[in-house]
């Protein structure tokens, strides 16, 4: 991870109706996630690289965890 990197909690949010999931960083809207890869490319806007997706403590798995990716 990096050593400049935000310490705020991401929060993946529960899937809605279309199967995406909300993602958020505190207040700020990161995007709508369809698939784990999007959720990494909103990762990376704030400074998250390199860490374990699965393991970290820095996301908040609502509704699911990361194989909790509903089809539309």
């Amino acid at each position: 991870m990096d050593a400049h990197a935000p310490q705020t909690t991401v929060t993946v949010h529960p899937p809605g109706p279309d199967g995406a999931r909300r993602v958020t960083a505190g207040e700020r809207r990161l995007g709508v996630a369809h698939r784990i890869e999007d959720l990494v490319k909103f990762l990376r806007h704030v400074g998250l690289d390199d860490i374990e997706i699965e393991e970290t403590d820095l996301i908040d798995w609502r509704g699911g965890g990361p194989e909790t990716w509903d089809e539309p």
